[in-house]
């Protein structure tokens, strides 16, 4: 069963979204080295940007990492 934040974020991905997530010492955040589609980034000004910041770091948290584990 997928979570609120699991489905915003597997959205953005669907519409061409290519933030990644950066996760060091329990900061989160994000970068972009490619554009995103027109969809995904009016998607993500829309609904992820509007976020409360624990919330936005929930479905960061779901995005590809690039992070090494």
């Amino acid at each position: 069963m997928d979570n609120p934040s699991k489905q915003l974020a597997d959205e953005y991905l669907r519409l061409g979204g290519h933030r990644r997530a950066v996760i060091d010492d329990n900061i989160v955040s994000t970068r972009c080295w490619e554009k995103d589609t027109p969809e995904a980034a009016q998607f993500w000004k829309d609904r992820i940007d509007t976020l409360d910041a624990a919330h936005r770091r929930q479905v960061v948290s779901f995005l590809p990492t690039i992070n090494r584990i």
